[in-house]
């Protein structure tokens, strides 16, 4: 346990926990607007035990180091390019954030909004999603962790110290999409962008994640100065 007087394991530690910090922000914008439908209370259960179990399943792919490092191992050969399991499933993620998108725009603008399943159904449905796509977000995650840490116990805590932000910061987010119509519509156009971003990676065309966020970043602002402006407007009525 010399290891942990080490300075370099703790510089270790920021670095990764700042990595899966910003990385997460995929997840909480997926999150954010997948429990939209649901209920208040029912919500906020859904955020708590969908990403507790989302915590458990990063933990778990850690402790499988060796079969994680196996995704990158070639699996076949499609038109001239070698494909992994990685690869499969980035892509496979990224189709299901395009369908859900594209489906949630369609409910909200076509339909006004899709009549409510049921409650229990619709709870687990979500539970089921935010595990899923949270699998999907931290593959490229940890396999990065691991080329930057050499002692699973910090890549465990830097783990848990992101998804305890998550956690923090989902909640305030799902609450102000949900209060303000146009920034879901915004949140959804994320998905999509994102989406685009994991297939790319999926069949080898690498987008660099900088460009996606600040996009977003960029957005997000003109979004807020928007919404504080209208809040303004209705203030002087």
């Amino acid at each position: 346990m010399t290891w942990i007087a080490d300075p370099a394991i703790w510089a270790s530690l920021v670095t990764l926990t700042v990595m899966e910090i910003v990385l997460g922000i995929d997840n909480i914008v997926f999150i954010s607007v997948i429990v939209g439908r649901l209920p208040a209370a029912m919500a906020k259960r859904a955020r708590q035990i969908g990403l507790l179990l989302a915590l458990v399943f990063r933990i778990a792919l850690l402790a499988a180091l060796s079969w994680l490092i196996g995704l990158s191992a070639p699996l076949f050969t499609a038109f001239g390019e070698v494909v992994t399991w990685r690869d499969v499933i980035l892509i496979a993620g990224g189709l299901f954030l395009l369908y859900k998108a594209t489906h949630e725009i369609h409910a909200d603008m076509e339909e006004g909004g899709e009549k409510a399943p049921k409650p229990l159904h619709s709870f687990f449905s979500v539970l089921v999603q935010i595990v899923l796509i949270d699998i999907v977000f931290s593959v490229d995650s940890i396999i990065t962790a691991i080329g930057m840490a050499e002692h699973i116990e910090i890549m465990v805590a830097a783990v848990v110290i992101a998804m305890a932000v998550m956690y923090a910061a989902s909640g305030p987010i799902a609450g102000f999409i949900k209060e303000h119509p146009t920034t879901k519509m915004l949140a959804l156009a994320f998905l999509l962008l994102i989406g685009v971003a994991l297939i790319a990676d999926g069949i080898g065309f690498h987008i660099p994640r900088a460009y996606i966020y600040f996009a977003m970043a960029f957005s997000a602002g003109v979004e807020a100065i928007n919404v504080i402006a209208a809040r303004r407007r209705r203030a002087r009525r």
